[in-house]
Order: C-alpha cells, then sequence, then structure tokens
C-alpha cells in the first residue's frame, strides 16, 4: 500500500458537541497497529465555522472526520466527491491532497459501510426496515437499508413535514418509503430498526422485536445502554449500538485518508478493527 502525502500527519473529529466523541481513540489504536505517525484530535466546531476552521489549516492537515451539524454545511467547500456523497447530500471525511500546486479538498461518505457491515456481520438480510429520525445519518440510514436488502423503508420523524430530502433519495434509490409520525409506533413489533436519534432520545418510543433475528442499530453509544435497546435485548432481540457504526465508518475513513480509495482493504485490517473495537470497550468481532 502506498501512502499518499506521508508529510500530512494531522487528523481530527468536528462537531458540535464533540468532547464525547471517541473517534480520536479508534484512529489512535488503527494508525498504532499501522506503525503510522499521525496525530489525531478532536475541535468543538459549531454550525456556521466550519469555512474558517478548514480555510486556517496548514499543510500538516491529512484529513477531517465530521460529525453533528457539519455534514452537509462542508458540501460547498468540497473540489471532488464521491458518488456516494452526490447521491445522499452528505459528508463525513475530508482528505486534503496536492494537485500540482493546489491542495484539494475530497469528500467521501463512510456512514453507510459503518451501517452496511456490522449487520452483514450478523446475517441480517432485512426485507423491511424502520428509521427513527431525518437528519443526515437517516439519509444514510436509508440507503444502508437498500443496499441489505429492504424494499420498503419506513421513516419515523416528530415532523413528517421534513422528510423531503429522504423523499427524494428514495426515489434516486428506487426504493418504496412511508413517512409516519412517531406518534405511530405504539407497540409496534419490527424486523430491522436503525434509530438515528440523539442519546436518550428514543428512550420514550414503545417499540419492539419482530421475533429473535431482529435487529435494532442504535447509533447512540453514550450513555448506553439506551433504554430502547435495553427493553429490545429482554424481549430477545438483537441489539447494535453507534461504537459498532463508528468503528466501521472510521476504516472507511483511514482507508480514504492513506490511498484515496474508502474501498481498498488495509495492511492486516482484522488486527486494526479488532484493536479499534477493543479499544472502546468493543468486543473483538461484532460476533463475538
Amino acid at each position: 500500500m502506498s501512502y499518499l502525502d506521508p508529510d500530512r500527519t494531522r487528523l481530527a473529529v468536528l462537531g458540535s458537541p464533540i468532547a464525547h466523541s471517541l473517534s480520536p481513540t479508534l484512529h489512535a489504536a488503527a494508525y498504532a497497529v499501522l506503525g503510522l505517525p499521525f496525530r489525531y484530535g478532536r475541535h468543538e466546531v459549531a454550525s456556521g465555522g466550519l469555512a474558517a476552521f478548514v480555510a486556517g489549516l496548514d499543510n500538516e492537515w491529512r484529513g477531517l472526520s465530521l460529525t453533528m451539524p457539519l455534514k452537509r454545511e462542508v458540501l460547498p467547500l468540497l473540489d471532488r466527491t464521491t458518488p456516494l456523497v452526490d447521491e445522499l447530500g452528505v459528508a463525513n471525511t475530508v482528505a486534503f491532497r496536492r494537485s500540482g500546486d493546489r491542495v484539494l479538498r475530497y469528500g467521501a461518505n463512510t456512514d453507510v459501510e459503518g451501517l452496511v457491515r456490522p449487520v452483514e456481520a450478523l446475517g441480517h438480510v432485512p426485507g423491511e426496515a424502520t428509521v427513527l429520525g431525518g437528519g443526515a445519518t437517516a439519509a444514510s440510514a436509508l440507503t444502508a437499508a437498500v443496499r441489505l436488502g429492504a424494499s420498503l423503508v419506513r421513516v419515523f420523524l416528530r415532523d413528517t413535514g421534513r422528510a423531503g430530502d429522504l423523499v427524494d433519495l428514495a426515489v434516486r434509490l428506487g426504493v418504496t418509503l412511508e413517512v409516519l409520525p412517531l406518534t405511530e409506533l405504539a407497540g409496534t413489533r419490527h424486523g430491522f430498526v436503525v434509530s438515528t436519534l440523539p442519546g436518550g432520545a428514543a428512550d420514550a418510543l414503545d417499540l419492539g422485536p419482530s421475533g429473535q433475528d431482529a435487529v435494532l442499530f442504535d447509533v447512540a453509544y453514550e450513555p448506553w445502554p439506551t433504554a430502547v435497546a435495553s427493553r429490545w435485548v429482554d424481549d430477545g432481540g438483537r441489539v447494535l449500538n453507534g461504537l459498532d457504526m463508528l468503528a466501521e465508518q472510521a476504516i472507511g475513513q483511514i482507508r480514504f485518508f492513506l490511498t484515496g480509495d474508502q474501498d481498498e482493504l488495509l495492511p492486516d485490517e482484522a488486527a486494526v478493527r479488532r484493536a479499534m473495537r477493543t479499544s472502546v470497550g468493543l468486543p473483538p468481532t461484532v460476533l463475538s
């Protein structure tokens, strides 16, 4: 593997709030296994502050990870984007690369693979999917559900009038989408749910698994377990949490930072994955 721009050794995760982020822990574990002298930090950047932050970066910077509320705000700042970013209108990764006399900003989305790979590891193939929430991560959840095999996706929102971007995306993906208010969740059973709501926001929701194979992917991880995840397990279902997603989307980011190709495997990627997962208290593999 040939690493692009070896002198660029600084990276960070940006967002607001950001103090709780475990991305620095995950990335540090990966770069230790890979033997790379990279420094990965975190910076509080609120909405409206991303352009100024990026403009102030020097040539040491290799890339950025983005979380709320920056995944859409970054789009006008990018020189190149992957097809998935163009499709979703969401980027969570920026890589800086020299092209002649210019430094270009390349945008990617690794959230989708962060959702897909843990579910695939469980061997779960959903025919239908339920998505809770309508923000940037919900777009990735909708796309992930389709990639996993769902032909029908139900999205539950507090305000169904804010579903326009998801409706447009569903048309592009060729999937049937139903948009429903969160109040209609009460007492319902589901085979595959992705909750993109902030930690604790889904705790009062009354939903449960349709059977022992049913999966709840709750992207929250602080605090954990959430009340809704605990009830799901008590009812016999299986649960994935936000750290499962965070680890897998970080692997995609590291691939992109190093080679420009988020699909190119890392050297001894299995060892990298084990180190990353154990660094944040996850079992070495999803099935452990």
